[in-house]
């Protein structure tokens, strides 16, 4: 009876040793499983947040409504922006580089991409409507330019537009000791870029690439 019961024992602990391979292979698996889900539920969420601020661009016209001062001192309204591709800028008269360099290189590009001007429409909206008045604005954009049109207005006017349009724009003191003396603006100094219907394009950045910056309005003027 002895050697029976040894013998029924030692048949059994390889049978034990047998499962545990199993059970451990099965936890790898729901492991590995839990592991893929939380990935695939990670890329769908990732996905979704970088594709839904440009689907909310692109789903209507970009910015928001306006009526402000053009440099001829007409009315001008955020209709001016539909039926034919834009580009608008915003700055100011004061502004010692980046401004006047844009603008500069904002009349090259029009006058390379649509000789005729027939095309293609340009605007420079100050963020500094309290000393860029509709006149001063636009013998400070014909010194430069025959193509693009300033636009101006009461300041509030202004500056919700350029909210509106998710321009960012600082006024900054030249010395900060006086904080209510002479100042000047830090801004955006990206091209905005909206097609024929209205709606946001693309931006060209301060200082790139003249030959991407010309390729980018041969693409909007495609559509």
């Amino acid at each position: 009876m002895t050697t029976r019961y040894q013998s029924l024992h030692v048949q059994r602990r390889p049978a034990i040793g047998h499962n545990r391979p199993v059970a451990m292979m099965k936890s790898i698996r729901i492991a590995l499983w839990a592991a893929i889900l939380v990935m695939v539920t990670l890329l769908g969420w990732l996905t979704y947040d970088m594709t839904q601020p440009k689907q909310q661009a692109s789903s209507g016209p970009f910015g928001v409504p306006f009526t402000l001062v053009a440099q001829n001192g007409q009315p001008i309204t955020e209709k001016a922006f539909a039926g034919k591709p834009t580009a608008l800028f915003f700055g100011f008269t004061h502004c010692p580089e980046v401004c006047p360099t844009t603008l500069f290189e904002m009349n090259g590009w029009l006058e390379k991409v649509d000789p005729e001007g027939k095309k293609l429409q340009a605007y420079f909206i100050t963020v500094d409507p309290e000393r860029d008045t509709p006149e001063i604005l636009g013998q400070y954009v014909s010194n430069v330019s025959k193509r693009i049109t300033g636009i101006s207005g009461p300041p509030d006017k202004v500056l919700e537009m350029a909210k509106g349009y998710r321009v960012y724009f600082k006024k900054v003191p030249v010395d900060e000791a006086k904080p209510d003396g002479d100042y000047t603006m830090d801004h955006t100094a990206s091209v905005f870029l909206i097609d024929a219907d209205g709606k946001f394009s693309g931006t060209i950045s301060y200082g790139e690439n003249p030959e991407t910056a010309v390729k980018k309005l041969e693409n909007l003027v495609r559509g």
